[in-house]
């Protein structure tokens, strides 16, 4: 037997990359401000001004900056600002690329920008490393992978993204648009 999946437009990679993985940064400050915002979905120019504050003013470790350069660039991604996202997303791999979560965003910013195949290769990095939030990480690529035209990938990866974060309604939204036939 042979799984045949069709998935309809893919309606979804014209929106904003995907999910975004925050990052946490603890402590009382404007980075820590900005980690929050980030992770409560924020992007508006108060949360922006928090990242950009924090990262023009506070003197951190390198960790807390790759993760406010990762946070700030969730927000650029959110105001579909790929140039900006991207070069946070850098800017941090370069700093401490041992954090999974630039890696994604690194990915979900690709496929903004309909650069598909690479930005499966950065989900896929991100999840060697681990990050905290895969299901976002498989629905990414669930992303990356029906613009590659792999329907069959696609559908496996929002399977994942449902089994691991059961309440989240946009892969459950994506699977609605695949027909699952089998062939003898």
């Amino acid at each position: 037997m042979k799984l045949i999946l069709a998935a309809g437009a893919v309606l979804a990679l014209a929106l904003a990359g995907g999910a975004q993985a925050a990052t946490t940064v603890i402590g009382a400050s404007q980075a820590s401000e900005c980690a929050t915002a980030a992770e409560s979905g924020r992007s508006d120019r108060a949360a922006v001004a928090l990242c950009e504050g924090a990262l023009a003013n506070e003197i951190m470790t390198s960790r807390d900056r790759a993760k406010t350069l990762i946070n700030h660039g969730v927000m650029m991604m959110r105001q579909l600002n790929w140039t900006a996202a991207l070069s946070d997303m850098d800017a941090s791999i370069a700093l401490q690329p041992d954090i999974g979560e630039a890696y994604v965003n690194r990915g979900a910013v690709m496929i903004g920008l309909r650069r598909y195949q690479e930005g499966l290769d950065m989900i896929n990095r991100g999840l060697v490393l681990g990050i905290e939030d895969p299901a976002k990480a498989y629905y990414n690529r669930g992303l990356a992978h029906e613009g590659l035209e792999n329907a069959r990938d696609a559908y496996l990866d929002y399977q994942q993204a449902v089994t691991l974060a059961p309440n989240w309604d946009m892969p459950q939204q994506q699977l609605l648009r695949f027909t699952v036939t089998r062939r003898e």
